[in-house]
């Protein structure tokens, strides 16, 4: 008889996921995986930029391996997650080396491209989704026209100068930056004063919150703050899901 079970830390809902390969303009290619419903087509897609891969930062990041393992179920989300050049996970190792934020701009649109002309399914309402070091990529490359907007979690503001806050100004699209309040690199008031030139850019504070988002309560802060600028009419993700739904 099916009844419901709590979403812990390593639940794993069901969803389509796929390897995949992105192919760069300078020749390499990266590994990564795209997650989206089991049972329909995506009403939005995330493409995810992931933390610094000299710290240790790659596409399993746990902010993003759960977006993966929950949002297409919960959200009816598409998550494509990838490994920037020489960073290596699971999934394998991206070719090429990095090149701290620079030559990352042929990883960024390769993404951006995938998402775009994805057919079987479509990947509608493309927005970046990038974590620290990927919030610098997502703000020095990610203003195309194939993007709705961008979410940064944890924003360094580290590589990504005034001049391309500038231009995502005038690009006009949405950005909401999730700041938390004991973030080792950028704290809240500081963040509201260097996206002031962002004039459209929505920095929210992030209460008790450090740079990792570590902890189950910090997940559910961040998912939960994603779906609310990609898809607000989901409302609040539950806590518990139908038993059948977990898959590990």
């Amino acid at each position: 008889m099916s009844g419901t079970e709590q979403i812990r830390s390593n639940t794993v809902l069901a969803a389509r996921r796929e390897p995949i390969e992105l192919h760069t303009a300078d020749g390499l290619t990266l590994v990564g995986e795209l997650a989206f419903p089991a049972d329909r087509d995506p009403v939005a897609t995330l493409v995810t930029l992931h933390p610094l891969p000299t710290e240790g930062g790659f596409m399993d990041s746990h902010l993003f391996k759960k977006a993966a393992n929950r949002l297409p179920a919960l959200a009816g989300l598409a998550v494509l997650r990838f490994n920037t050049r020489g960073t290596s996970s699971a999934r394998g190792t991206s070719e090429g080396t990095f090149d701290a934020g620079s030559d990352e701009r042929f990883d960024v649109a390769a993404a951006i491209e995938y998402a775009e002309f994805h057919e079987n399914p479509v990947l509608p309402h493309r927005w970046l989704l990038g974590w620290s070091f990927g919030t610098d990529l997502a703000l020095m490359h990610g203003a195309d026209p194939a993007i709705e907007g961008a979410i940064l979690l944890s924003p360094p503001l580290r590589n990504a100068r005034r001049e391309h806050l500038e231009r995502w100004a005038d690009f006009g699209r949405p950005v909401t930056a999730l700041v938390p309040e004991h973030d080792d690199f950028l704290q809240p008031q500081e963040a509201v004063e260097r996206f002031a030139c962002l004039t459209q850019a929505d920095v929210q504070g992030i209460e008790g919150c450090k740079h990792l988002w570590v902890g189950e309560k910090m997940v559910r802060r961040a998912l939960n703050e994603i779906v609310a600028v990609v898809v607000p009419q989901v409302g609040e993700l539950p806590r518990e899901v139908d038993s059948g739904l977990v898959v590990g």
